[in-house]
């Protein structure tokens, strides 16, 4: 059995594993290293949750780049766990390994990150890499992919794949990667060409079972005969708080899932009054100072005054709609025990690292707008049953599912808790999907014919699961399309080339429909209106869009009556299927107009039924895009079109109107502290650079530290001041503007 000093790599990086409290390897590690993976063989990973796969990843990266074999990228499916592994590997700087991260800006070819060792990326910047045909791809050496079994994933799963493809073609590369336990995990080892692991052993032992009426019954993970039954004790109305207190009693932490973000706030504000007991006199203190970091100006929303409040009484609700900072402020929170319960949506079980004593999984459906409600995939359920047990503080970690029948007890165990996940498959076949990384490949030069099209495809796991008749029938429509949107052409050789439209559509990272109505559109008029761009953006498949309730019908209705003419886009009519979604691109365009009139927080999440985390969401990707449709306007030649698009994308950046764009390009301005600097009468850059110091740091949110700052900016002298903040401004003021800042810069 292979033990750590033992490893074939530097002795530096075995001394600062083991100070790093590293000091032995769990079985699934042995077995990885057993495999020669450590000598350059792939390998695919597919072990629970805390079972020590990033360790297995991180030494084999550091042993490629010190061993000079090239540098590692390690792919992440979404930005908050790149920033969680980037923040991780800089504990490897001491060895003199350089960390880097990049998970935006499609249209950057990420120069700069040549001189990093590491590289962490979300898969669509790598995917935006290799459209840009950078030279440093080649000096890649070990490539891990982090959750490979997204390839599953409808959105993610297609890029995925087609990234893996392309760096396959381009580069000898060594591949790890990293999965809960599928069912299938051979099969991605096989497309790989990779050894597998396969594990189910855990540091913390995990249980399954299903409470109904008092008792739960228990499984251990992987036996089909029950190994206890157990009873809660029944002190409280409701029984999910008779669970909840039940593991606090013994000290545990709960992550607790339901179905839908309304249901998340209902069921923390209902555990709230009975945490009470579970919080000493300093984690409350902690509580509070977290608590206060949220919701403090009278324009926040109220669900972050709310998610305030029951912070501070030790429990958080989670889900999409937060915005990064209070996303981040409950993860901390809850990893450093503060916290004893989290009320979720599912998307926390994919997102982020954060184990409990014991998962409650009270919703086992979920309800969508267009196909109702339905039970969640198995997969679904054992990644957040897998959050169960915490290394180092529990000896046992629970997952739990809630039956409210006798007959539905039998169903959960025989579907839930004793069966294996569902398979994974490729989702390439999506037109959407082969349509887009076609072009891509055809814009960077990879495929210029037939034959080396086929040769990529073959490389895909989609190629490895289906048979040649369909691919060659889902690939020559794509091409099909492609041609006949102009986006690319057969040369005079006979060679596939992108057209210059199709080049600027790979490299702007949008879909080809986006590119393609965007010039057709453009194409047709020299007129335009803020609302008709706006729902331009919003009409496109790349845009994220809201959607209207039965109660709003009427009231949206209207408004596209009385505005039609500024439309760009013929409303559909009343009868046809997509009328309601088209009232949704409204919806959507009148959100995003009232956030560039600096309307405030509250207003827009009450107003359009959502949180900040959409409204930041939203409003990213229509900046994204009203820069793409700027530069689809250069192409085709509408050059009319430009500075309204451009002055739109910097009022979406910033969420101000126009009188603003000057101020707010300075650092540390944003739209509160430049509107309150506009109503002092200072209106431009040559305004602040004359005011005198002193009255420029007495206005409202501004004091002496960024009236210096700014001065500074621009290059202008100033006296210097004994104190580095202006005496108006209390702690607590300053902390309200920070997260101001956050919010809006």
């Amino acid at each position: 059995m292979v033990r750590l000093e033992e490893l074939d790599i530097n002795k530096k990086v075995i001394s600062l594993l083991q100070n790093l409290g590293v000091t032995k390897l769990f079985p699934p590690q042995v077995s990885a290293f057993e495999t020669g993976v450590l000598q350059g063989n792939n390998l695919v990973l597919a072990i629970p949750t805390s079972s020590g796969k990033t360790l297995v990843a991180e030494v084999c990266m550091l042993k490629a780049i010190l061993d000079g074999r090239g540098k590692a990228l390690y792919l992440v499916p979404l930005k908050s766990l790149a920033r969680e592994k980037y923040d991780d590997f800089k504990k490897y700087e001491t060895l003199g390994i350089t960390v880097a991260m990049s998970v935006g800006d499609y249209d950057s070819p990420g120069t700069k990150l040549r001189e990093a060792d590491i590289v962490v990326m979300t898969t669509e910047r790598a995917d935006s890499i290799v459209r840009h045909k950078v030279d440093w791809i080649n000096e890649i050496g070990i490539i891990i992919v982090d959750e490979i079994h997204l390839i599953n994933d409808t959105s993610r799963g297609p890029t995925l794949e087609m990234v893996l493809a392309k760096l396959i073609q381009m580069i000898k590369v060594q591949i790890i990667a990293l999965s809960a336990t599928i069912s299938n995990a051979d099969e991605i080892a096989d497309w790989l060409d990779a050894e597998l692991v396969k594990s189910t052993w855990r540091p913390v032992p995990l249980s399954e079972g299903v409470y109904l009426e008092g008792e739960i019954d228990i499984f251990e993970e992987g036996r089909y005969e029950k190994k206890s039954t157990r009873q809660i004790p029944r002190k409280y109305k409701d029984e999910v708080t008779d669970i909840v207190c039940d593991t606090l009693d013994e000290n545990g932490q709960v992550l607790l899932f339901v179905s839908s973000r309304k249901s998340t706030i209902a069921m923390a504000k209902r555990l709230a009054p009975s945490l009470r007991k579970y919080l000493s006199r300093d984690s409350i203190e902690d509580l509070l100072r977290i608590a206060k970091k949220i919701g403090k100006t009278p324009s926040s929303p109220d669900e972050s005054k709310t998610l305030a409040k029951l912070i501070s009484e030790g429990v958080a609700f989670h889900h999409a709609g937060l915005d990064n900072q209070e996303r981040a402020l409950v993860e901390d929170a809850f990893k450093d025990n503060l916290l004893k319960v989290v009320v979720a949506t599912p998307t926390l079980a994919a997102g982020v690292n954060l184990p409990a004593r014991r998962v409650i999984i009270r919703d086992y459906r979920r309800f969508e707008q267009n196909r109702g409600s339905y039970p969640i995939p198995i997969l679904e359920y054992k990644q957040m049953a897998g959050r169960a047990g915490r290394p180092k503080y529990d000896q046992y970690g629970e997952a739990l599912l809630i039956a409210r029948s006798e007959s539905e007890k039998d169903a959960l165990i025989e579907h839930y808790t004793l069966s294996d996940p569902e398979e994974i498959y490729s989702r390439l076949a999506s037109p959407t999907a082969i349509r887009s990384h076609l072009l891509a490949s055809i814009a960077a030069e990879l495929t210029r014919t037939y034959p080396e099209i086929d040769a990529l495809i073959s490389k895909t796991f989609y190629a490895c699961q289906n048979n040649q008749k369909n691919i060659t029938h889902h690939v020559e429509s794509a091409l099909v399309f492609l041609e006949d949107g102009k986006l690319i052409e057969i040369s005079p050789a006979g060679k596939y080339v992108a057209t210059p439209l199709g080049r600027r559509t790979s490299q702007l990272y949008i879909d080809p429909q986006t590119a393609i109505l965007f010039r057709d559109v453009l194409a047709q008029t020299d007129e335009h209106t803020q609302l008709g761009m706006l729902h331009m953006i919003c009409h496109t498949p790349d845009q994220p869009v809201t959607y209207v309730s039965r109660t709003e019908l009427e009231e949206y209705e209207v408004f596209v009556d009385d505005n039609s003419n500024e439309f760009l886009i013929e409303p559909p009519d009343i009868e046809e299927e997509h009328y309601v979604d088209f009232l949704g691109e409204v919806k959507t365009a009148r959100l995003l107009s009232e956030w560039i009139s600096e309307s405030t927080d509250r207003d827009i999440t009450e107003r359009y039924g959502v949180g900040m985390g959409d409204v930041h969401r939203f409003v990213q990707s229509a900046e994204w895009l009203t820069y793409s449709a700027s530069e689809i306007a250069r192409i085709i030649n509408k050059p009319t079109h430009i500075p309204l698009l451009h002055s739109l994308r910097s009022r979406l950046k910033y969420g101000v109107r126009p009188d603003l764009l000057e101020l707010v390009n300075l650092r540390g301005i944003g739209r509160i502290r430049g509107r309150m600097i506009h109503n002092q009468g200072l209106r431009n850059l040559t305004d602040l650079y004359h005011v005198p110091i002193n009255d420029l740091a007495r206005i409202p949110t501004i004091g002496r530290a960024i009236a210096e700052s700014i001065k500074k900016q621009l290059g202008a002298d100033f006296p210097s001041s004994p104190t580095s903040i202006d005496d108006s401004t209390d702690d607590e003021d300053l902390g309200s503007i920070q997260t101001l800042l956050e919010d809006f810069t």
